[in-house]
This record gives C-alpha cells, sequence and structure tokens, in this order.
C-alpha cells in the first residue's frame, strides 16, 4: 500500500515538475510569431497557442495577431487557445484566464493592452497599480477585433500620406 503512494506522489512529483518546461516548449517550436515576427519568447506575458481541430496551430505573440489567424482560419474549429499569463509566463487557458483591458501599459501590436491573468488577485493587483477593467477572454477578444479596424486605419491613413509626399511606398511595387 505505502509502495503505490510513494509511487503515486513520484509520478505527480515529476509532472508538476516538467510541466514549467513543457510550457516554455512553444517558443521553442515556434520561435516567432507567425504574422509580425516578433520573438514570442521576448513576448511571453502575451504570446498565444491556437491549436485547431484538424491538427493544426497557430503561434502569435499577441492575442493581435491571433485575431488575426482566428479570421484567416475562421472555418477551422479552434480546440484550445492558450495565452502567457502576464506574471508567471506560463501558457494557461486563455478562456478561463482573468482578462484585462487597457490601463496605462500599452499593448503589444495595438494601443490597449489586452493582459491574461491565471489567479483574480494577480489581475485585481495589475488592476490597482496600472488601471483598466476586468474582462472575459470573449471581451478582450471582441477588444482585439474592434482595434484591428482602427491599426488598418492607421495604416491607410500612413499610406496616403506617403504618396502625398515625395515618397510613394507602393511605386517600388509597381502600383
Amino acid at each position: 500500500m505505502k509502495r503505490s503512494y510513494i509511487a503515486t506522489a513520484a509520478a505527480l512529483l515529476i509532472i508538476f515538475c516538467a510541466l514549467p518546461g513543457y510550457a516554455q516548449e512553444d517558443t521553442k517550436k515556434f520561435a516567432a510569431c507567425r504574422y509580425c515576427k516578433m520573438d514570442r519568447a521576448k513576448f511571453g506575458h502575451t504570446r498565444m497557442l491556437i491549436e485547431y481541430s484538424d491538427g493544426t496551430s497557430a503561434a502569435t505573440c499577441s492575442i493581435h495577431c491571433s485575431a488575426v489567424d482566428l479570421v484567416q482560419n475562421r472555418t477551422k474549429i479552434p480546440c484550445r487557445i492558450l495565452v502567457g499569463d502576464y506574471g508567471a509566463r506560463r501558457l494557461i487557458d486563455a478562456t478561463a484566464a482573468f482578462w484585462v483591458i487597457g490601463g496605462n501599459k500599452p499593448g503589444v501590436m495595438t494601443d490597449m493592452g489586452k493582459w491574461a491573468f491565471e489567479k483574480q488577485g494577480d489581475a485585481e493587483a495589475f488592476l490597482n497599480k496600472n488601471g483598466g477593467k476586468h474582462a472575459t477572454f470573449q471581451e478582450a477578444l471582441r477588444a482585439a477585433y474592434e482595434g484591428l479596424y482602427e491599426d488598418m486605419k492607421r495604416t491607410i491613413d500612413r499610406v496616403k500620406e506617403c504618396k502625398s509626399s515625395r515618397w510613394n511606398p507602393c511605386e517600388q511595387y509597381g502600383r
């Protein structure tokens, strides 16, 4: 009887010790964001990993780039969506995370930050220090989609400014 307890305890210890290493394996397998090429290990506090039902995965630096991927792959079924915990930098379930939108910290790939926390107390501490508002994953994702519009609008405005100036970025592509 004692032997089975010891074996179970040893197995659990091995599993729990291996988890932190496993959590960082995604940054070795997917070093750069598939959309903006940012270093996912450097942005471990906002990185995301989407696993689809067809066995494919999308590794991004942020919810911003994940929103792009979800739009581009809207016919695929996401089975698991993971996000980096802001403090621990470990992947957690994005749908179960405590999210904070906004505050005084600029976001990754966008002006309005969207931060995920595994523990509600950590989200509260962040809110008290940096401001923002509580959110669910769905609310954070919606804010990311709305942010995509604003980001694209700014890009289009910049291109218009460039075309009216001496430098036209489109000319180099024959447009």
